[in-house]
């Protein structure tokens, strides 16, 4: 993950700000996988699957030194087919090199309360077997920022997947404030701590921010202006000032 250093205005000295580029694409929510994908019935949702792949891709064929996590199989899939073999080959290279790193590699990101357990092992078997056939590769990152609670079953599916870690976002407010207070968003999960023990336990980490940017930093077409303008000479400089927030 790109990090970016970032002068404390208080003291003097740095902090390390880890940004965190990655996918999420909902497969199937407001418009169908096609509509998703091709980015039509705009009347519903923005979104458009294959811009922003096409688009990704490029970016880090241009520059070796960013980075990229791409989590759902389908829409990746349905991409990857598309291209061209010497495109393929490319992006085989990203993804070997870490570029470009295939997170839970579930067909999609997948409830943890409504499905049954088969279901959820399902949806990770198919992204996994397309991961494994196209790339000689295994994710090894959790990755289940949007779905609404988390199950024991969950993490200790992931802990067997020889997943290293778990990163979610949701969580009951009340819960999230006490463990923000205490400084307690990283810890180890034991899903079947009397029966399996330390076998199936994860490292487990709630993101701050949700899965969204914190406020007044967001660059997206629906969110804030441009931040950094570092020109001193332009009547619009502000990098002093919002370095100063972000901190």
């Amino acid at each position: 993950m790109p990090n970016s250093l970032v002068r404390d205005y208080k003291t003097g000295g740095r902090i390390t700000v880890h940004i965190a580029p990655h996918s999420h694409d909902d497969v199937g929510w407001l418009k169908t996988v096609d509509e998703y994908f091709d980015g039509s019935r705009k009347d519903l949702q923005w979104t458009n699957v294959e811009v922003e792949l096409t688009t990704v891709i490029n970016a880090l064929l241009a520059d070796p030194a960013r980075k990229f996590s791409e989590v759902e199989m389908k829409f990746f899939s349905m991409w990857f087919n598309e291209q061209s073999t010497d495109m393929q080959e490319k992006v085989r290279g990203l993804v070997k090199s870490g570029q470009l790193e295939l997170i839970n590699g579930g067909w999609s990101m997948h409830d943890e309360a409504c499905p049954t357990y088969e279901d959820m092992i399902n949806n990770m078997m198919i992204g996994h077997d397309f991961i494994m056939k196209e790339f000689g590769v295994k994710p090894r990152i959790g990755w289940t920022i949007d779905p609404f609670g988390h199950s024991n079953f969950n993490t200790r599916l992931y802990a067997e997947l020889g997943f290293d870690a778990f990163f979610f976002a949701r969580l009951d407010y009340q819960d999230k404030n006490k463990r923000m207070n205490e400084k307690e968003m990283e810890y180890v999960w034991m899903p079947n701590k009397e029966t399996l023990g330390s076998e199936v336990n994860i490292l487990t980490h709630v993101l701050y921010a949700h899965y969204s940017s914190p406020s007044g930093f967001g660059f997206d077409v629906l969110d804030n202006d441009p931040v950094w303008i570092n020109d001193k000479d332009s009547e619009d400089y502000n990098a002093d000032t919002e370095a100063a927030k972000l901190i």
